[in-house]
């Protein structure tokens, strides 16, 4: 942008694409198609406004933003609204501060927006941040000629279990309705009724259900829609605000974290146009409470001789860790289980500890069902890449996009409002490799090109375990789609399909396309690049190379050879070799073994090691068999950082009082000494620094994986092929308390076709139970375009808690029966109970 003070005549050339015209008497060059309150702001000229949100369509409906405009040296007829009307050549615009009829025009709205306004701002949430608030004041008259009564309605009017809306304070400038409409593609907030009895509301059968409803309230600009969890619990001048980083998913969203008295309060999404832009998932945005849950470990636990877990000091606690670890490495080894909560900085800490401390590289984060196959994936496509390689941007302006195993609203919601970002604005292309035409898929393929296969309506369908099999015939539109610019997104659920890994590499060298691994847990991707895993060390060197291992030891002030030399075992194995009494120790951080391909071959070795150290914020699975528990600090309590999913660094500080809680790196680091070793992590900051100084790897990186697709298996009479994932609002650890978030939960159904259903007998509509050996889960029956022969379930929902009940996971035969009578009541009585949800 170029400027200058008015002067008459300018004689320098208009820059190709640009106008010029003059606002406030500053002329000024801005791009064709500019809305002149942009260039406005540009200029750092503040008009007023309330429905204008830059990144939200114009919809000029509060009226507020009034100029004068002269075109060709006429002025038109009335003033107006600088958030819909774009610049012109030789436009003269003169704001409020230079215009005495703009301002009086300003002042007029700001008095009919008041009329039926409660002004009780002394009780509102939004008192003390409130746009109506300071724009009342800077473009309002000191008095009103209002004097008859104001409108009133019941209130507060629940639209969701979450959100709150007070149709008084409404001054109907759409920001929520549009929001919901061209964001998050949820439409079930809108305009109702006319005229003077227009209003924001719902269907009543139809609540605000969104994974994305809290935005609306962040961006509301008057109260009229408020939060049911921070609804009067605090002024916003009582607040502390800290810079955070969202630790629910791999999408790296910045937040503002606000405080009250060494307390969490509310937390809102942050400005980061490079990542989330201004939005966050609800998850994000209201799952904090396990801060304060009564299932919070503060103190550090020891197993007395009666069998008592019993607080003790760190002191006594730490003595106990090493001293058992030591005989445990001394008798046969020790594993370690990071899990994928951990910060980078802990992360490293973890992979130096089984390094230095134990002596070992069984060491793996992954704490979720996994394979040697996505190892070598990893290795070869996104150890040590970052957001030069494949970022949002790239993302958001790529031609097409193909889902592997993942499912974006679910396991990462902001590339989710990426994607469809991008398909409102460019018809891009999002091909999703699944079982059904989720949510998900529906929204993110808004607009259908031409080289679209119009047969496969966005979604390529495929029966659990045969997804590599697809994927290696693709049809000749999707492959001729990604060449050229195509980007493949994978989940990590990939790893329950053999060879899909694999295909997607292939797939990746055949068309160009960049490749992005997006896991499901914040700590995943950094506790890679940590080597926190069986093959590989810090900077995503292998552990097979001599050159790269002599280098770590050197680095670590280790002798020659201290690094063994073969691969460690996968978390399976580790578990495994711990039941078989082949490992006698294990260092366990955030891991459920419910979440694992065998929960109970996981207990069994939890159960049996001769050992079992235990780094937790909350009672577990784990922590009740663990001999020593040390807590751990979570993210409000310490700093580190996260890499998202593309590689790029999440930095956090310490928002509340840290005393008596500590990160795992100094966990590790003390527990290290005890043992008569330094870890040198003694602070995230150092860990930090020193992962830094060791930098990434600079030999070859490995081939892609190749291995043979696998077979889906054929269900016989009364079996189907199970399909699972886990849903964004479930019964996730960290969401613990969170009543409100856990109203607006996705109803969990058994999905079939109907060919299937008929099948198998059982009817739309009426329960079904889904078996295994080990157990049974009986839910609401749902049809949905599912491939014939395949069941859909949730895999942690409210009565679907799937690898725990079935012992049984995505692409295994489950049985499937019809379920009638009394316990058919029972079950639809019990399911109506539960998280509401559309279907």
């Amino acid at each position: 942008m170029t400027l200058t003070q008015d002067s008459g005549t300018d004689a320098r050339p208009v820059p190709e694409g640009h106008v010029r015209l003059t606002i406030d008497g500053i002329e000024v060059d801005a791009p064709k198609g500019e809305l002149l309150i942009r260039t406005c702001e540009r200029l750092g000229i503040i008009v007023p406004r309330f429905c204008d949100h830059p990144l939200l369509d114009p919809a000029g409906a509060c009226r507020q933003c009034l100029v004068e405009v002269e075109m060709g040296g006429r002025p038109m007829p009335k003033p107006q609204a600088s958030c819909t009307m774009t610049v012109a050549d030789g436009m003269v615009v003169k704001t409020q501060h230079t215009s005495p009829v703009a301002g009086k025009a300003q002042q007029g709205v700001m008095e009919l927006l008041l009329i039926n306004h409660p002004l009780d701002c002394p009780i509102c949430d939004k008192g003390g941040e409130c746009p109506l608030q300071n724009q009342a004041m800077t473009s309002g008259r000191t008095d009103s000629r209002f004097v008859e009564t104001k409108r009133t309605f019941p209130k507060p009017l629940p639209i969701s279990s979450q959100v709150l809306l007070d149709r008084e304070r409404c001054v109907l400038c759409q920001r929520c309705t549009r929001f919901s409409d061209q964001i998050g593609g949820d439409p079930f907030i809108d305009l109702l009724e006319r005229g003077a009895e227009q209003q924001i509301g719902v269907a009543e059968d139809k609540p605000f259900q969104s994974y994305f409803s809290g935005n609306t309230i962040q961006i509301c600009p008057v109260g009229a829609l408020t939060s049911a969890a921070y609804r009067f619990r605090s002024r916003p001048f009582d607040l502390v605000s800290t810079p955070g980083v969202c630790e629910h998913c791999s999408s790296g969203c910045a937040q503002r974290v606000d405080s009250r008295r060494g307390t969490v309060m509310r937390r809102l999404a942050g400005n980061d146009p490079e990542v989330n832009e201004e939005w966050t998932c609800d998850k994000g945005r209201f799952a904090f409470r396990y801060l304060t849950s009564k299932q919070r470990i503060t103190r550090p636990l020891v197993r007395r001789a009666d069998g008592v877990l019993a607080e003790t000091s760190w002191t006594e606690a730490l003595q106990k860790a090493a001293e058992g670890l030591l005989a445990a490495r001394a008798a046969g080894g020790v594993g370690v289980l990071p899990g994928g909560r951990l910060t980078v900085e802990d992360a490293y800490a973890y992979a130096k500890f089984a390094r230095v401390a134990v002596r070992t590289n069984d060491i793996d984060f992954r704490a979720r069902p996994h394979s040697a196959e996505e190892l070598d994936f990893l290795a070869a496509h996104v150890v040590g890449k970052g957001p030069e390689v494949l970022d949002y941007a790239r993302l958001e302006a790529a031609p097409a996009v193909l889902c592997v195993a993942f499912e974006p609203e679910e396991e990462s919601p902001i590339v989710f409002l990426r994607l469809r970002k991008a398909a409102r604005k460019h018809a891009q292309l999002v091909f999703h490799l699944g079982q059904w035409t989720t949510p998900a898929v529906r929204k993110s393929a808004l607009e259908r090109g031409a080289a679209e296969p119009a047969a496969h309506d966005n979604l390529i369908h495929a029966v659990p375990g045969a997804e590599a099999a697809v994927l290696a015939d693709l049809p000749a539109e999707v492959v001729e789609a990604l060449t050229g610019g195509g980007v493949i997104l994978v989940g990590e659920r990939a790893a329950e399909v053999p060879g899909l890994y694999s295909a997607v590499s292939a797939l990746a060298g055949r068309t160009g396309a960049a490749v992005g691994w997006i896991p499901r847990r914040a700590g995943d991707r950094g506790a890679l690049d940590a080597g926190a895993v069986p093959t590989l060390l810090p900077g995503g060197r292998p552990v097979a190379d001599a050159a790269a291992r002599a280098e770590i030891e050197r680095a670590w002030g280790l002798a020659q050879g201290a690094i063994p030399a073969a691969a460690g075992r996968s978390t399976d194995e580790i578990l495994a070799a711990a039941a078989a009494g082949e490992l006698a120790g294990l260092v366990v951080g955030g891991v459920d073994p419910y979440d694992l391909a065998d929960p109970q071959v996981a207990l069994a070795g939890l159960r049996e090691v001769g050992f079992l150290v235990s780094l937790e914020l909350h009672t577990s699975a784990v922590t009740e068999l663990a001999d020593v528990v040390l807590p751990v600090a979570p993210d409000a309590q310490r700093a580190g950082s996260y890499l998202n999913w593309e590689g790029r660094a999440r930095r956090f500080d310490i928002t509340l009082d840290a005393s008596g809680v500590l990160p795992d790196c100094r966990v590790l680091d003390t527990l290290a000494v005890e043992m008569d070793v330094d870890l040198f992590t003694q602070t995230p900051a150092a860990a930090a620094g020193e992962l830094a100084r060791l930098g990434g790897f600079v030999g070859a990186a490995p081939p892609g994986p190749s291995v043979a697709a696998g077979e889906a298996r054929r269900p016989a009479y009364g079996q189907a092929v199970l399909a699972t994932w886990r849903q964004l609002v479930d019964e996730s650890t960290l969401a613990v308390d969170e009543l409100a978030l856990a109203g607006t939960a996705r109803a969990a159904f058994l999905r079939l076709n109907a060919a299937t259903a008929e099948r198998l007998g059982v009817t739309e509509g009426l329960p079904a139970t889904v078996r295994t050996d080990l157990g049974a889960i009986t839910l609401p029956v749902a049809l949905t375009d599912l491939p014939d022969g395949v069941v859909w379930l949730p895999a942690n929902s409210a009565g679907s808690r799937v690898r725990a009940t079935l012992g049984a996971g995505h692409g295994d035969l489950v049985g499937v029966t019809a379920v009638t009578g009394v316990v058919a009541e029972q079950s639809l009585a019990g399911s109506s109970n539960g998280a509401g949800g559309a279907a």
